[in-house]
């Protein structure tokens, strides 16, 4: 979810229906995006849905891993 800049009465009340709690999480998440990125570059080597799934669900869990050992 991404605030608009508040210039009309619209505007004001789609912010308000924002939840700033899940709205202060979009930085963590790229944050960690970011960080798998760097660490295992920015391609998946799998072609199909299915594979790109479980080798992104691999990555996830060894970013979780070295994160909780390091």
């Amino acid at each position: 979810m991404i605030k608009h800049c508040e210039q009309s009465s619209l505007q004001k009340a789609h912010n308000a229906r924002i939840d700033d709690d899940v709205y202060n999480q979009r930085s963590m998440s790229e944050t960690v995006f970011s960080m798998l990125k760097a660490d295992d570059g920015e391609n998946l080597h799998t072609r199909t849905w299915h594979g790109q799934f479980r080798e992104l669900t691999r990555k996830c869990i060894v970013h979780n891993l070295s994160r909780a050992v390091g």
